[in-house]
């Protein structure tokens, strides 16, 4: 039986999830760079989703796939500009950018991402 390993959980959801070799983030949105724009809140972000894949055994070599949301598809560039700098050019994951009306106004961008783990 393939075993089911939940990360930083509480009474509404887990940050991560580890089911067989697969890893499932939650929905990263930024925490400290709220009120900044969507370049800095794209790189907490992805920094957030860089330590959630490492507590669960991946890295971002190992996304399989990324869907992004933006408050305002104006902002596509800025956040790209953080992606690209981040995302394994070798490795990059299917990906879907949409706009999304998100959880409240302070957040400009959240990011879901699926990968698999590394090699044991």
């Amino acid at each position: 039986m393939t075993t089911i390993t939940r990360f930083e959980s509480g009474a509404r959801m887990s940050q991560a999830v580890t089911y067989g070799e697969m890893v499932y983030l939650a929905g990263q949105v930024a925490g400290t760079t709220v009120g900044a724009g969507v370049t800095a809140q794209t790189q907490e972000v992805l920094n957030e989703i860089d330590r959630l894949l490492a507590l669960a055994g991946s890295d971002k070599t190992r996304l399989i796939s990324a869907t992004i949301y933006l408050a305002d598809m104006a902002t596509f560039a800025e956040m790209n500009a953080a992606w690209d700098a981040w995302v394994s050019k070798e490795n990059p994951p299917t990906r879907a950018t949409v706009e999304a009306k998100l959880a409240g106004p302070e957040y400009l961008v959240e990011i879901v991402v699926v990968a698999a783990k590394l090699p044991a």
